[in-house]
């Protein structure tokens, strides 16, 4: 009562009756500041509720309103997902960005380098040095567009954000990281020493030890195209990943690659072709195992004394006569539920290719109308849905993909096939095949941690037999690493005459 209390000041009422007088959404306050703002706990609480009200997924049975099994009333699981929203929304990664800001800093020194070294010696000694005319403006040229070039290089492999948070450094890159930072640091010392102090009056000879230092970066950064980028390309592992609940699998090729670089190729392949995870299919797998065994009884035969020998034996032989007929009660409840996915599935199909014909006669009415009276993509959807509705959530439970669709993501859905002009078939693939995890709401799928468990160090290369497990909330991939074998060819020479045949004919005669 005090939560219903609370919540009743914020309740949304609309000047006029609509649908969504009765869902139970709440008015959520303005913010000045959209960072800052966002993050209070006045405006997720409101938030969260509203998404909470608006994820129901009876929308098959009614769909004219979106209700729940009370006005106020939340689950645990809507709990957690709260608990856990807050948690994500509160404080910035710094972390994330770390590797990027000393990049910086670094590219930063090495870009001013050079232009220092040209700059000092006008400031500090202009009167002494010695002219170099045409030779020294050539060399400007020149370390101009090496210094252009060397810019867009290192913020093409550099300064690319990053795709994923990693529980080690990448040692390539720190290593060239640390190999620039001290070859510009004895740079910097050779040129204090010897050019600084001296006050050194041959200004072209400074101009070429720029240009030298120029030249060197861009060797390095050869090497750093080498290491971070060409020698992964070719093939010397096959992985094979599994995962933990269903066994579904996969193969993949990989390079020279650490652990936790190849878990990071892992995952990003993961969401594109392994297949949405369903509990719910897990679910049903296991209450069938648990009502065959309900069937079996256990009998102690040593038990009490009035059980007789004779009729404790014939009590086990008849718990294992019905459970060698479990197989069959699975046979039939499997055949069963498949003629119940095929009759959902007819149903649906009639049902669609009925609303997509009353479509076409729609669109064929519009255009006789003005052009202001025209009905847009997303109002038609709306029209036509409530028919389709019940067969399609009907079939969506009994093949238990009901979590993954709402009946916005499928009205959405709806829409952009009227709008593209796709036929029945088309909208039904998303639903009567389904698809990899990314075809998904990003939602209902995306874990946002992933641990990476390793008997080796992650910074350590793959090799032959390593196996990793990257777990999640629900699930884990089993990553199994095998070395592609030495492959030798030979060739065998074939002489073109060694092909060349002689038909001899023998004579035969009459007698």
């Amino acid at each position: 009562m005090v939560y219903s209390k609370l919540l009743t000041a914020f309740r949304y009422v609309p000047a006029r009756k609509l649908r969504s007088s009765y869902s139970g959404l709440l008015v959520i306050p303005k913010q000045k500041f959209t960072t800052l703002g966002k993050r209070l706990f006045s405006f997720m609480t409101l938030t969260l509720w509203n998404s909470l009200t608006a994820s129901d997924d009876n929308w098959g049975e009614t769909t004219t309103a979106v209700t729940g099994t009370s006005e106020h009333s939340i689950s645990q699981e809507d709990i957690v997902r709260i608990s856990k929203d807050m948690e994500d929304s509160v404080g910035l990664d710094c972390k994330r960005y770390l590797g990027l800001t000393v990049a910086a800093v670094l590219g930063l020194l090495v870009f001013l380098t050079p232009i220092a070294f040209l700059i000092l010696p006008q400031v500090l000694w202009r009167d002494k040095l010695e002219p170099c005319g045409t030779a020294c403006e050539g060399l400007f040229i020149s370390v101009a567009f090496k210094l252009l070039i060397l810019l867009l290089g290192t913020w093409a492999l550099f300064f690319r954000p990053p795709r994923a948070g990693m529980p080690r450094v990448f040692v390539f890159r720190v290593l060239l990281m640390v190999l620039i930072f001290l070859f510009v640091v004895s740079y910097w010392l050779f040129y204090g020493v010897r050019i600084l102090e001296t006050k050194d009056s041959n200004y072209q000879g400074i101009v070429q030890y720029a240009v030298s230092l120029v030249d060197a970066l861009l060797f390095i950064h050869y090497l750093a195209i080498v290491l971070l980028e060409m020698r992964q390309l070719q093939p010397m592992f096959s992985v094979k990943a599994t995962r933990s609940t269903d066994g579904e699998t996969h193969f993949y090729s990989l390079g020279h690659l650490s652990i936790q670089r190849a878990a990071l190729v892992i995952l990003e392949n993961y969401y594109k072709d392994f297949s949405v995870h369903n509990p719910a299919l897990l679910t049903a797998s296991k209450s069938r195992a648990a009502k065959h065994m309900a069937g079996l009884k256990v009998y102690n035969v040593d038990g009490p004394e009035n059980n007789a020998p004779g009729q404790s034996r014939a009590m086990i032989t008849a718990a294992a006569r019905r459970r060698d007929n479990s197989h069959n009660d699975l046979y039939y409840e499997e055949a069963d539920h498949d003629r119940r996915v095929k009759k959902r599935k007819s149903r649906l199909v009639v049902a669609v290719e009925e609303a997509f014909t009353h479509i076409k006669r729609m669109q064929d009415e519009e255009q006789k109308k003005a052009p202001g009276e025209v009905m847009d993509p997303r109002e038609a959807a709306q029209a036509i849905f409530p028919s389709m509705a019940r067969a399609l959530q009907k079939y969506l439970r009994t093949t238990r993909q009901h979590q993954y669709h709402t009946m916005e993501s499928i009205q959405q859905h709806l829409a952009f096939c009227i709008t593209n002009n796709m036929t029945p078939k088309a909208f039904l693939e998303s639903y009567l095949n389904p698809g990899p995890t990314l075809q998904y709401s990003q939602d209902r799928w995306f874990a946002r941690q992933w641990t990476l468990v390793s008997e080796k160090a992650v910074t350590n290369g793959l090799n032959d037999g390593v196996v990793f497990v990257l777990k999640c909330t629900d699930f884990s991939l089993v990553v199994t690493v095998k070395k592609i074998p030495f492959i030798k060819l030979s060739e065998e020479f074939i002489d073109p005459k060694s092909h060349k045949f002689v038909l001899r004919l023998q004579s035969e005669t009459s007698v």
